[in-house]
């Protein structure tokens, strides 16, 4: 048998239950937004590694001039600057390579003449750093006048020098210079006046 003070409370229990069941629907029922705000979260993470991977190039600027040339072209030669890889890290993983290309863009005209396209220029790499092998130089590449396999001329990314194994080269010295000799040959019915042209040189690193 159930006493009456105790059927009062269940009952005020159940009445408050109901009551806070509905404060609770009624707070969380059709939110409307009033407004809004971004935050960019940045964070600078310092390398853990010391000293660094870089290229130098010991000039800015260099001029063809006019030799070999014969009755089926005309050829201009000159020298690129010295191109200095330099590694200062401490520690070099095992697996990884440097590399270094060259690729050249049209040699345009000052006067408005037309364009000499870079297949026409060519390069000799030369590892000019005395090593034991650890760095080489690339190919030859001849221009498309040459013809040939390697007459593409420097419209690609063509290589300078390159270490197969960047520890065992950083061990061994930490500081390479390259440069090549340029050839440039047109046709012997080039417009004359002054051209220029924009050789990039990149340093690269990547795994085997």
């Amino acid at each position: 048998m159930i006493k009456k003070g105790m059927a009062a409370r269940c009952a005020v229990g159940i009445l408050g239950g109901l009551m806070l069941a509905g404060v609770g629907v009624a707070a969380f029922a059709d939110p409307s937004e009033n407004g809004s705000g971004d935050v960019d979260v940045k964070v600078d993470i310092a390398s853990t590694a010391t000293g660094s991977l870089s290229l130098t190039v010991g000039g800015t600027e260099t001029t063809l001039t006019e030799s070999g040339t014969t009755a089926s072209y005309r050829q201009f030669t000159g020298a690129l600057p010295n191109v200095t890889v330099t590694d200062t890290r401490e520690d070099v993983p095992a697996g990884v390579f440097w590399y270094v290309t060259g690729q050249a863009g049209d040699f345009v005209g000052a006067a408005g003449q037309p364009s000499i396209t870079p297949d026409h220029l060519g390069w000799a790499p030369n590892v000019v750093t005395a090593n034991d092998g650890e760095v080489s130089a690339g190919d030859t590449v001849g221009t498309s006048i040459d013809g040939g396999a390697n007459g593409v001329g420097l419209v690609g990314q063509e290589l300078l020098a390159l270490a197969l194994d960047s520890s065992e080269a950083q061990a061994t010295s930490g500081q390479w210079t390259a440069n090549a000799n340029l050839v440039l040959k047109t046709p012997v019915t080039v417009a004359p006046g002054s051209y220029t042209s924009t050789l990039t040189l990149s340093l690269f690193e990547d795994t085997f």
